[in-house]
């Protein structure tokens, strides 16, 4: 088999509303297979999110700032459109248990209905991160619960940010 010899990107699409250590994780992992990972944060105006795009994408940067080959953007258009107008075919998905599966895999086959060209790769989270969601994340943050080892620390800082906690509590917040 010929080997390609050409650079290959994934795109990471999500709302990373907040992104998670669970989501890090799975970034650098895919730069073990992949050139580079776009972080690719979803405008969808269909799902409610706690953060705005732009804290969104602040805190995804300031996340992976120190991580090689990892870029930050945003799209507000279809998967299938943002990833064709970055030159590659592969969506990078992130699952965490059996629940993950059906969504995901009901979105991958829309998406190769609307493109062909798209291909999907899932990838399992590190068990240690099995139990983290985004919304599990800014439950425990809104009732003042620690959420530090979890997310990024710019996330802790944003998340005692907007629910008002001014000072941890007793659990080292």
């Amino acid at each position: 088999m010929k080997k390609n010899n050409s650079k290959r990107m994934i795109i990471y699409p999500g709302s990373f509303d907040p992104i998670t250590n669970g989501h890090i994780s799975i970034t650098r992992r895919a730069l073990t297979m992949f050139d580079s990972v776009t972080i690719a944060v979803s405008a969808n105006p269909m799902k409610k999110t706690l953060f705005t795009l732009e804290e969104r994408v602040e805190m995804v940067r300031e996340a992976v700032k120190n991580v090689g080959h990892v870029f930050v953007d945003s799209f507000d258009c279809l998967l299938v459109d943002y990833v064709t107008s970055k030159k590659t075919n592969v969506v990078l998905r992130g699952m965490r248990a059996l629940s993950d599966f059906e969504f995901e895999f009901q979105m991958s086959l829309m998406n190769r209905r609307l493109d062909r060209s798209i291909e999907t790769i899932f990838m399992m989270t590190d068990y240690k991160w099995l139990y983290i969601s985004s919304t599990i994340i800014k439950e425990a943050a809104f009732y003042n619960g620690s959420v530090k080892g979890l997310v990024p620390e710019i996330v802790c800082q944003k998340l005692k940010e907007k629910f008002g906690h001014n000072k941890p509590n007793n659990q080292g917040g």
